[in-house]
């Protein structure tokens, strides 16, 4: 199969630039709601860690 085939092969790349990526999406919804996600952050590593703790404890 050749490329002229698949027509729509060649407008996908021009498509996908038009759209920013989740991650830029992703890093910009942090910035704007700065606080909000450093607690979050901050509560998913006391969780993290509390159970990893508890883990360590049950299978001393």
């Amino acid at each position: 199969m050749t490329m002229s085939d698949h027509p729509e092969a060649e407008s996908t790349p021009a498509a996908t630039e038009a759209k920013p990526s989740y991650i830029k999406l992703a890093m910009r919804n942090m910035v704007s709601k700065r606080g909000t996600s450093l607690q979050h952050f901050a509560l998913t590593t006391m969780g993290l860690l509390a159970v990893l703790v508890g883990l360590a404890y049950l299978t001393r």
